[in-house]
């Protein structure tokens, strides 16, 4: 913590003000509701839902004991849609877009994808870049990636077959929706026989990688394949001299998607019991945020000549969330706006000319904020940099 501006940490709890709004104030509601003290109501319906599930307070409990926060807010959802089977309005549209067309953005920008599939010719490889539904809505992140994997020499494939990885699904609590799309999908990787699938998207990280096996009830080691966010992989073609860059002039800052931060770590599995005192038996290893993937995108800025990276205050697990996750963005776009401009506040401390980051849903949250202020500040993901500043 450097300053009382940018202290806290939870985007609700700041933005709201009053405990039920708070991890403290969702577990206690989790309590009641299990205990049969608290009815399902439309107000607590806006309670549990405005929340970014961006894992800022699970790091934060694990500082001082080990409780599993994330978790029981992600059950608290997937029972409320079990028992209440009510969504908000804007979260029944992804489920009809996703049951309709296998992405939350619709026919239309399938197709769109499709047409950018049918120009790329690839020949089968060990490598799947996943998609991923987001960035169908920004093709500038898959040209980019495509173009930087085919300049490195990379041999990877992609297949119009992949469906939306699950993500929001699993976020607003359609458990059984979610299980649909992972079966498909591991059923494509597996078929293809791949050794490794990347995604330019955090969320599809998190989600092939965390909750996959998550919901397998097994651990991400024994997913079968290694699953990699492009800047992980793109670190080492840069440190195999297979990526040469030239000179962009630009101050920048680079701001640390939850999903591909504080969650990204591997998911293990885990059975046993709590004992007195909270003491497990087995011990169990948890997850605590610290070792998201941070250095990579970090060190591939700085690789480039003439950028100048300036940190914010709030980075790596300790970062502010971009305020789109969760399901808030289509819910409650005025909390996921407020929680950018927040962000977009923090950055503009350091001078910096642009945002870096690395997630399409990050990209189009902190755009929105910047246009709403007028700012003139620019945000790129971290693949459109690279393809700006490669050489040939």
């Amino acid at each position: 913590m450097r300053s009382y501006r940018f202290a806290q940490i939870c985007p609700s709890v700041k933005r709201y003000l009053f405990d039920a709004y708070s991890c403290q104030g969702r577990l206690d509601i989790a309590l009641a509701i299990m205990d049969g003290k608290l009815d399902y109501t439309p107000r607590l319906l806006d309670i549990i839902y405005k929340c970014t599930l961006c894992g800022a307070c699970d790091v934060m409990c694990k500082r001082c004991v080990d409780l599993e926060p994330l978790l029981i807010l992600e059950a608290l959802r997937i029972k409320w849609v079990q028992e209440k089977g009510e969504l908000a309005p804007a979260h029944n549209k992804l489920v009809e877009n996703v049951k309709t067309t296998k992405n939350i953005y619709g026919e239309v920008v399938k197709k769109n994808f499709e047409q950018l599939y049918s120009r790329i010719q690839l020949e089968r490889a060990n490598i799947l870049y996943f998609v991923g539904c987001s960035a169908y809505k920004h093709p500038e992140i898959v040209r980019a990636t495509v173009e930087i994997l085919s300049k490195s020499g990379t041999r990877f494939m992609m297949t119009p077959e992949e469906w939306c990885c699950g993500n929001p699904m699993y976020s607003i609590g359609k458990i059984d929706l979610a299980k649909e799309l992972m079966d498909h999908n591991l059923n494509v990787i597996r078929e293809l026989g791949v050794k490794m699938v990347v995604t330019s998207c955090a969320a599809c990280y998190k989600t092939l990688k965390v909750d996959y096996p998550k919901l397998l009830g097994k651990s991400t080691e024994d997913l079968g394949f290694k699953v990699l966010h492009v800047v992980e992989l793109l670190d080492q073609l840069v440190r195999d001299g297979r990526l040469k860059f030239r000179r962009v002039d630009m101050r920048v800052t680079y701001h640390d998607p939850c999903q591909l931060g504080r969650l990204s770590e591997p998911w293990i599995h885990w059975e046993g019991k709590r004992k007195k005192y909270g003491i497990l038996e087995p011990p169990k290893k948890f997850r605590r945020g610290t070792y998201g993937v941070y250095d990579p995108p970090r060190n591939i800025i700085k690789s480039i000549p003439g950028i100048e990276l300036v940190e914010m205050e709030r980075i790596k697990e300790n970062a502010w969330c971009c305020g789109a996750g969760g399901g808030v963005k289509q819910a409650f776009p005025d909390f996921a706006q407020w929680t950018a401009t927040e962000r977009l506040e923090e950055a503009k401390t350091t001078g910096a000319e642009n945002i870096i980051t690395a997630c399409p849903f990050c990209k189009e949250n902190l755009e929105d904020a910047i246009k709403a202020k007028k700012e003139k500040m620019k945000v790129y993901d971290i693949t459109e940099l690279i393809a700006q500043a490669l050489e040939g």
